[in-house]
């Protein structure tokens, strides 16, 4: 029997275990000669995967017992790294290695590595080298082109690649000195040698205010064209619904039926429709349009939808899932037309709890494309104006709202945690520059639609679960046990209650949310709060829906925009047709959804991480204009080296570096999460509300200074060179992490 790579991980870890030769070990472990070379691969994948290492004298042990830590290394613009170890499952998590940037050894950010840790400063903060580089994280980069003597250099876009990347004169293309540029590396760097790179693409000159999404695009590897044969496959898609293909749906044409989305949008993926029944109970349609009718298993269509995963998008344009002809037209639930659809049919009594529902494959007729502003309008604001121009579906919106209450309600009541914290809007013109930033609006009629499709997605997600066939659930684990830690020691710093025990349950986190509601600090503890806890992800494993208190969950309501809701549309179109799965079925699905689950889960972070990062490079670029002026803001987040304020006014952050702090010599207190003056003991301290100036803009490193303004009565003598940290991380909950629930252009969330 052949030996699995637990069994050896196992034996490595007893304590009499020494670094061995790879015949020793085949030895210790009995293994015959017809399992040697499916052995020699589990070592080698074990390898690769950074869980045994292999030193010099070709002898092979675990890292952990050699000095040795394998994990993620992030890079600062500065040039120094750290490596972040991997977490072990039920191990406690290590403190992160400092890499000084003579000791990357030619890795770069992003990479899997494997350091030595060389020496434990005061403090106990280690510091290591890179000895290996076990997977590379860049295949290409993107940047401006600087042409010299004969050869070209890129200065790449991400401020985090540090390295020089050397393009010699075969390899230079078209570029033109100055302009931006797509580049796959060719030799990645050593220790001594620069890295090689060769253009692929010229994107345009540096500067120009379009360019910055493509930059971004480029950067993530997003799709920007569909292959030929799907485009095919799209073009020969019907555009009408035709009596054969409504055969078989049940028909609700005649039931009032609206889409309910922004202004902008253009593909509409789910309809609604309500009924008041007898004892007080609310029938509930949601109605889902039936992608997997078009788009099927194994086409080129769903080929392309797969590896796309998403639809990305932008303020300038959007990277749909599926082509035009899918996502605007057949497919799209546009008002006065017949679709086919799901429908998730549920009734719900007086307390928001379903008592029933039925699940089936549908064609409908949307009455009218309402928007969330008009909605708001009538249900919201009791305007008679937008109600008049609506009369006939004004009783519907009005037993809308009644539902989404008792739906909220009953959340409420399990501890479902819901965030309210304020977005940006970017305002662009047509030449791609940014005319203003403002706050986007989160209105009644936003929230009634959340409610309806959070509970169509549970309803689904129980329905597959009871007939046992396997689908991707959207998870969302509980919060790392180190994290919790340092938001039970920062809450109750504000003297805000926490309970004993340790174990947290969501509704402990939305009474905090409630408690906070008005107080100086909400906001940036609202923050802290999202900060500590885990992301959602795709999953095959049913782990439950924490933030949501959901004990089954899945994604079902936008398949024209999201490949896991279409995926769950297919097992649910199955079941509706064969009753139950075969065995032998319910087996293929299970071996397809892992690798399913990873992949999607990582595009969507792709995908969030675009989204925000040229949301980010659109406000700095309105920011320019701003350097010199004065504004208020708080204090988001705390290092060694500084604290992040985000404006009040723009939604935008930027550092007030310690060295510009002349006033006293500022230490960091990672407990207090503050910076305390020797002198002075005055204190700057997460979530204060601070007055500073905007001293710089760098575009090019995608950051932004601010110097503080003290009030008069608090200045002190100028002059005073500050005290300057160590390179340090943001420590604590209120580092870097997923800046604020990313939603789309429909606001109904990516929960």
């Amino acid at each position: 029997m052949p030996i699995t790579r637990e069994k050896i991980l196992a034996h490595m870890r007893t304590k009499t275990y020494r670094p061995l030769l790879m015949k020793e070990l085949m030895k210790d472990l009995g293994v015959v000669r017809d399992d040697k070379s499916d052995f020699k691969d589990a070592v080698r994948d074990l390898m690769h995967d950074g869980e045994v290492i292999k030193i010099r004298g070709n002898r092979y042990g675990l890292p952990e017992k050699m000095s040795l830590i394998v994990g993620k290394l992030t890079v600062h613009p500065d040039g120094y790294g750290f490596v972040v170890p991997e977490k072990k499952d039920g191990g406690e998590p290590e403190p992160d290695v400092y890499i000084n940037n003579r000791n990357l050894m030619g890795a770069m950010h992003g990479d899997k590595v494997v350091a030595r840790i060389e020496s434990e400063k005061p403090g106990g903060r280690q510091e290591g080298k890179v000895i290996r580089i076990l997977d590379r994280a860049n295949e290409r980069i993107v940047g401006r082109f600087e042409s010299g003597r004969g050869f070209g250099v890129i200065i790449p876009t991400n401020p985090r690649l540090v390295q020089e990347f050397y393009v010699p004169p075969k390899s230079m293309g078209d570029a033109k000195d100055g302009e931006m540029v797509v580049a796959d590396i060719v030799a990645y760097p050593e220790a001594y040698r620069s890295a090689e790179v060769r253009v692929t693409k010229v994107l345009g000159m540096a500067g120009e205010p379009k360019l910055d999404t493509d930059l971004i695009i480029e950067e993530h590897g997003l799709a920007t064209e569909f292959s030929p044969a799907a485009l095919a496959e799209a073009k020969s898609a019907p555009q009408k619904v035709t009596a054969p293909m409504m055969r078989g749906r049940r028909d609700l044409r005649g039931m009032k039926t609206v889409t309910i989305d922004g202004e902008t949008a253009r593909d509409f993926d789910d309809a609604v429709s309500v009924a008041p029944e007898k004892g007080g109970l609310i029938r509930l349609f949601v109605s889902i349009a039936d992608v997997a009718n078009y788009v099927k298993e194994g086409t080129a269509l769903d080929g392309d939808a797969r590896e796309r995963a998403t639809s990305v998008y932008f303020p300038d344009r959007v990277l749909p899932m599926l082509p035009e002809e899918l996502s605007n037209g057949i497919c799209s639930l546009n008002a006065g037309v017949e679709r086919l659809t799901l429908t998730a049919e549920m009734v719900f009594n007086e307390k928001g709890e379903r008592v029933g529902y039925d699940i089936y494959e549908s064609v409908i007729k949307s009455d009218q494309r309402m928007t969330y502003t008009d909605v708001s309008a009538i249900i919201e604001k009791d305007d008679q104006n937008t109600k008049d121009r609506f009369p006939e579906l004004v009783p519907d919106f009005m037993l809308m709202k009644e539902l989404m209450g008792r739906l909220n309600a009953m959340r409420r009541r399990r501890g479902s945690i819901d965030f309210d914290l304020p977005e940006p809007q970017v305002v662009i013109n047509l030449r791609g520059q940014t005319t203003a930033i403002i706050k986007s609006e989160r209105n009644e009629a936003h929230k009634l639609i959340e409610e309806l499709m959070l509970a169509a997605n549970e309803a689904v997600a129980l329905h597959i679960e009871s007939h046992g066939v396997p689908l991707l659930y959207r998870v969302h684990e509980e919060p790392d046990e180190d994290k919790i830690a340092a938001l039970a020691e920062l809450v109750t710093s504000f003297g805000l209650p926490w309970p004993s025990g340790g174990n947290i349950r969501p509704k402990h986190l939305a009474q905090l949310l409630t408690k906070i509601e008005g107080r100086p600090e909400e906001r940036f503890l609202n923050t802290v709060i999202l900060r500590s806890m885990k992301l959602a992800k795709y999953s095959p494993e049913n782990k439950g829906h924490f933030g949501l208190a959901s004990r089954c969950y899945c994604h079902f309501t936008s398949p024209i925009r999201r490949y896991p809701d279409l995926t769950v549309h297919r097992a649910v179109k199955e079941l509706l047709r064969a009753g139950e799965l075969p065995a032998a079925r319910k087996s293929a699905l299970a071996a397809s959804l892992p690798g399913l689950g990873q992949h999607t889960s990582f595009m969507e972070r792709e995908a969030e991480q675009a989204e925000r990062q040229v949301v980010e490079l659109k406000k700095l670029q309105f920011m320019v204009s701003k350097v010199g002026a004065e504004f208020d803001g708080f204090i988001t987040g705390m290092t060694a080296f500084g604290f992040f304020v985000e404006l009040e006014e723009y939604f935008v952050e930027g550092l007030v570096r310690l060295t510009s702090l002349y006033d006293d010599y500022y230490t960091y207190e990672e407990k207090a999460h503050a910076l305390k003056g020797a002198h002075t003991g005055r204190t700057h301290r997460l979530g204060d509300k601070v007055t500073v100036i905007v001293e710089r803009v760098d575009l090019e490193r995608r950051q932004m200074d601010f110097k503080l303004v003290l009030p008069e009565s608090e200045r002190g003598t100028r002059g005073m060179r500050g005290w300057q940290a160590s390179p340090g991380r943001p420590a604590g909950p209120a580092g870097p992490g997923p800046a604020k629930p990313a939603r789309t252009k429909h606001g109904k969330g990516r929960r």
